[in-house]
């Protein structure tokens, strides 16, 4: 196998194939759960296409609370068939999935009443460490604190705030680029995948779905994928996917808004992460590197869907519930990035969205059409099992079950022995230590492709201007090998530096886009662009994060007009 490589060439060879043969299936949405299904539809030997309008995860699945978790608060909903589900699915992406890109993380809950709250939780984590199971490489089982012991590890907590505490394990990711890893994956077990393809409209004979019609938008051209099954994988665009075909869905889909903020490590004197309880849900404190990511809001969202837009009420939320029990508390001048995202919930009757089921449903409202929507980033891969079962069934042929459940992503084989030969591979590159287990972290064993660029270059191995955590070769990587086609990519998707410093990336896109434009061939007037509109739009979204309501800040937000590449000949 390959390592599924997403240059530019790759992407070209991709359209040319999408358009050019009838496959068994073809996958809109290159989310989690469309990466997902393109990788298990490939896997069980089906010929299989994914597409995506923009950029890989650039919706829900790059904005997420960036957890790996069975979620505690599921089980206080007596929902333990969730809980158990997210809890397997854990352990396999930490332990032979995705061991490079998920990874263990602590947590405190801070208990707030004596008496009956430490016996309380202390049940349901038990429950909940239960449920995860025992075996080489589990997590540790949580442990009980007293209110000593807590402030030791979290010495960021009032005293005066908390009775004692609990500590657990769970685990996180970089949305983001794990999403990114299945696309390629796919693509490394023969999918044919092309990001910036909008499927524009559905291929029908009598009343079956027979395939898409889908713009090329890094070209401006128009063609036909014909595929015998085709899956709706769009999540809170399902039901505008639905509409293209003229039928409307057996389930709708409901957005609803969480907004994240992300401060520096040193703002909050911690060893752990931590857990609050609000009134309406829960709070995340996350270790993020050297930040912290503070999450979430859970609000309805009804306006665009593309750049759903944080208010100056959803931070001050936040602030508000974070600085409840902290010993110094956040200001507005220590947050470094805003980010918000929108859950795609299946819709109920009346509730308020943290309380809808995060359940997902499999559904085929056409012949010809699977749609999977629902369910949560932890069990992606169930969904994506789930939804090609429901092709299979489509195809009516002999075809075998899923197997993704043991098929590693690309740079997970090798990495335990990588990692042991970090000091090794630092002597080598003449990279530090620290640096060296930053890219161990973010690339597994595809690593030595990254040190080679440098190797061949050795000005690859500088750090990014205004952005020092990533050296220049991860960009030059970026374009080369992991579909980075615009600096918006880069700077929001590939690495994190649109949250991560304080002014957004607006130091770094320069540089950036010098880079890229190098290896894309961009001309002057388009490198111009893609630094003005990356300006833009963080412009616009600064402006937003001060408006009042949800309405004030979409209208400001929609004022950044996304890039236009440039139409080649």
């Amino acid at each position: 196998m390959h390592t599924g490589t997403l240059s530019p060439t790759a992407r070209d060879e991709a359209v040319k194939a999408l358009a050019g043969a009838e496959l068994d299936v073809v996958v809109i949405g290159g989310g989690v759960v469309g990466a997902g299904c393109a990788l298990d539809a490939t896997t069980r030997g089906l010929s299989t296409g994914l597409l995506e309008m923009r950029d890989w995860a650039s919706g829900t699945s790059s904005r997420s609370s960036k957890l790996v978790h069975g979620g505690l608060r599921y089980l206080e909903m007596l929902d333990f068939r969730l809980v158990r589900e997210a809890l397997r699915e854990r352990g396999l992406l930490l332990h032979r999935l995705a061991p490079h890109l998920v990874r263990p993380v602590r947590f405190l809950y801070p208990l707030t009443r004596a008496g009956w709250e430490r016996p309380y939780v202390g049940a349901g984590v038990t429950l909940y460490d239960t449920m995860a199971g025992r075996g080489p490489g589990s997590l540790p089982h949580h442990r009980q604190l007293s209110r000593h012991q807590a402030s030791r590890v979290c010495p960021a907590l009032r005293k005066e705030s908390f009775v004692g505490a609990v500590q657990y394990w769970d685990a996180q990711v970089d949305d983001a680029r794990h999403t990114m890893f299945l696309a390629r994956t796919a693509a490394a077990y023969g999918a044919h995948v092309a990001s910036r393809s909008q499927v524009v409209g559905f291929l029908r004979e009598g009343g079956r779905v027979t395939g898409v019609r889908v713009r090329d938008l890094e070209y401006d051209r128009e063609f036909e994928v014909r595929a015998r099954q085709v899956v709706n994988a769009t999540g809170v665009w399902t039901d505008d996917t639905q509409a293209l075909i003229g039928e409307r869905g057996q389930f709708r889909v409901r957005a609803s808004k969480g907004v994240h903020l992300v401060v520096p490590r040193d703002r909050i004197r911690s060893t752990t992460g931590i857990i609050l309880r609000t009134e309406t849900s829960v709070l995340f404190v996350i270790p993020w590197g050297r930040h912290w990511v503070i999450g979430t809001t859970d609000t309805d969202w009804t306006l665009d869907k593309a750049h759903p837009a944080a208010t100056r009420g959803d931070i001050d939320y936040l602030l508000t519930e974070v600085n409840k029990v902290l010993v110094t508390p956040l200001r507005r001048d220590d947050v470094e990035g805003v980010y918000a995202g929108l859950r795609p919930l299946l819709a109920g009757e009346s509730e308020r969205t943290s309380k809808l089921s995060r359940e997902h449903m499999v559904a085929t409202p056409v012949p010809g059409v699977v749609a999977v929507a629902g369910g949560k980033y932890t069990t992606y891969r169930v969904m994506a099992a789930d939804a090609v079962d429901a092709v299979v069934h489509g195809l009516g042929g002999a075809v075998p079950p899923s197997c993704t459940d043991r098929v590693p992503l690309v740079g997970a084989e090798g990495f335990a022995a990588r990692w042991n030969q970090r000091m090794t591979l630092a002597a080598g590159s003449g990279l530090p230590v620290a640096r060296v287990e930053h890219l161990l972290n973010r690339y597994g064993s595809l690593v030595d492709e990254v040190l080679a660029l440098i190797r061949a270059e050795p000005s690859l191995g500088e750090p990014v201007v205004g952005a020092e955590d990533y050296l220049r070769a991860e960009v030059t990587y970026a374009v080369l090998a992991e579909g980075a086609r615009h600096v918006e990519d880069v700077l929001t998707r590939r690495t994190r530096i649109s949250i991560e410093t304080f002014d957004r990336g607006l130091t770094a896109v320069g540089p950036v886009a010098a880079l890229m434009a190098g290896l894309l061939g961009w001309p002057a007037e388009q490198t111009d662009r893609e630094v003005e509109r990356y300006r833009l739009r963080v412009d616009a979204e600064r402006a937003s994060q001060d408006q009042p309501d949800d309405m004030a800040a979409d209208l400001i937000r929609l004022a950044a007009p996304d890039v236009v590449p440039v139409v080649h000949a």
